[in-house]
């Protein structure tokens, strides 16, 4: 579907270049083309070759593509959440010939106009990083809530031995079937994050972080989350200490049997943090198989403790070293 560019705002000096570029809303027909554009993002572990065809069907979603004599060179996503007050900005890509020339200024400038347009209770412009944020980040953007990111690697059979090891023979994960890591059911998730203020204590600034998505503690923003596939996991119902929440495994274009798993952690107790880190593996060992790259997002106080916990008890791999996950907004 083609856009009317007429509500492109005027573009500053550094982006004169980028005259000529052609917006559409994305289609299933682009999906070569982006996967071709954005092949190196993130090492090969682009999470978007899944995502894209489930972005495509959401009615609260704007997938935009920019093309350049015909082709594609950009892609922006924009979710708008919070009772339609906020846009959450996702999914930039831009083509590796074309980035570094102000395109990405351009999309995100026609996107959040032409979400306004669509939207216009819209308020804030969210977005989730993981870059080093500079002086300028400061002035223009809000910090919401930053967790730490703790990256590891293992491959899926080895862990499975390693767990089954481990309770079989060292008996310090009994607690695997303790009620310190307590599955919820949609109705059980329902009471104790909307009808209670139980988990403002747990959450970091009452906000639901689910796969790079911040979303407060609202009806609607619920009606997304659960129907997506994620296990929910408390240590407590009644009076919870941590809270987790679990992507189902999905694949990325690294290679054949290459899977991506990201575990969302709230809570400040380390124990009870290993607790639901080790519930989460072992709901998937039995689905999981090749090589597993395993994110998990935490308080920023448990990332050396937790990285020497997935080293040294579970035998993972660290990929990478200590990065933050940060959560920042702005006015519209």
């Amino acid at each position: 579907m083609k856009i009317d560019t007429s509500l492109t705002i005027p573009q500053p000096p550094e982006a004169l270049s980028q005259a000529g570029l052609q917006f559409d809303e994305a289609t299933e027909e682009d999906f070569d083309e982006i996967m071709a554009m954005s092949q190196d993002i993130y090492g090969g572990l682009d999470y978007l070759p899944t995502r894209y065809t489930s972005w495509l069907q959401e009615t609260n979603r704007t997938v935009i593509v920019a093309r350049k004599e015909g082709k594609v060179i950009a892609l922006e996503s924009v979710c708008v959440i919070d009772d339609g007050e906020t846009m959450l900005v996702e999914g930039l890509r831009v083509a590796p010939e074309e980035r570094g020339k102000g395109v990405a200024g351009v999309l995100l400038r026609f996107c959040s106009e032409l979400v306004k347009s669509k939207f216009p209770e819209v308020k804030v412009t969210r977005l989730t990083r993981d870059d080093p944020l500079g002086p300028k980040d400061f002035q223009k953007y809000r910090v919401i809530t930053k967790q730490g990111i703790l990256l590891v690697r293992f491959k899926a059979e080895e862990l499975k031995l390693r767990l089954s090891n481990l309770i079989s023979h060292e008996g310090i994960f009994s607690s695997l079937s303790s009620p310190s890591a307590v599955r919820l059911d949609h109705k059980s998730i329902h009471q104790l994050y909307l009808t209670t203020d139980l988990m403002h204590g747990v959450l970091p600034n009452a906000t639901v972080i689910q796969d790079w998505q911040p979303f407060k503690l609202l009806p609607s923003n619920f009606a997304i989350l659960l129907k997506k596939n994620i296990d929910w996991m408390v240590d407590d119902e009644s009076n919870p200490t941590v809270a987790s929440l679990c992507t189902f495994p999905f694949k990325v274009p690294i290679g054949d049997d290459w899977y991506y798993l990201n575990i969302d952690m709230f809570g400040k107790d380390l124990s009870l943090v290993q607790q639901q880190l080790l519930c989460h593996l072992q709901c998937h060992m039995a689905t999981l198989k090749g090589h597993v790259m395993c994110q998990i997002f935490l308080d920023q106080a448990l990332w050396k403790p937790m990285a020497d916990f997935c080293h040294n008890a579970l035998n993972l791999e660290l990929v990478k070293e200590y990065t933050e996950q940060c959560v920042v907004e702005s006015d519209v």
